[in-house]
């Protein structure tokens, strides 16, 4: 399955300005949508499609910082690129610490802001890349019986197959055959391999539980 091409948000009020920045980034090669409301940008956008968000800083309704702040709380890694009329030191160090990866003047070098587009854009590929993977393992993981997952987690821990059993209390040969079923469903054919892909897995799969 191929993946979705990223997308440019361009979220300004100016219309003349933003029209001209849809009009460059578009034949720079970019699918551009924008926004001239950061609410509706909050309403309409679809987080799952990787891409850039190319922000202003200063809008009447809802600032460009408190989109960011907005974004920032919901867990949106949506990489974002500061515009701004009055950049000063100040204010790019407070959108870097809340995960902006660019800061520009308006009247700076546009090919600048096409480059960083871009750094943004492949960035966020990864992220989503590398998401989708993590979403793989944590299926597959969680096809595994309870019972399978605890055998499994064990072994890959080190545990002997009568420690297994002690602690589970089962007899051996139920943790042989458990431990076959998950090297099965794992695609993997040792406890070392076993590990490995375990450690693959989204969270901390080898913590110790509650009791």
């Amino acid at each position: 399955m191929s993946e979705i091409s990223p997308l440019v948000r361009l979220v300004d009020d100016d219309d003349a300005f933003r029209e001209s920045q849809k009009l460059f980034l578009s034949m720079c090669g970019y699918e551009v949508k924008d926004w001239a409301d950061p609410v509706r940008f909050l309403e309409e956008d679809d987080p799952r499609v990787p891409g850039c968000l190319v922000l202003d800083i200063r809008m009447p309704e809802m600032t460009g910082l408190e989109l960011q702040r907005a974004l920032y709380v919901r867990g949106n890694k949506l990489p974002i690129i500061f515009l701004t009329g009055h950049g000063d030191i100040e204010t790019a160090v407070y959108t870097m610490k809340y995960g902006a990866v660019d800061f520009f003047e308006k009247r700076g070098d546009p090919l600048k802001l096409r480059d960083s587009v871009s750094k943004a854009c492949e960035r966020s590929r990864q992220y989503w890349r590398q998401k989708k993977e993590e979403e793989k393992f944590e299926e597959t993981f969680n096809s595994l019986t309870n019972r399978e997952k605890d055998v499994i987690v064990l072994a890959a821990k080190g545990a002997s197959n009568r420690e297994i059993a002690d602690q589970l209390g089962i007899g051996q040969e139920t943790v042989k055959m458990h431990c076959s079923n998950a090297y099965g469903k794992l695609g993997v054919r040792s406890r070392l391999e076993a590990y490995q892909w375990l450690q693959k897995v989204p969270g901390d799969v080898f913590k110790e539980k509650a009791p």
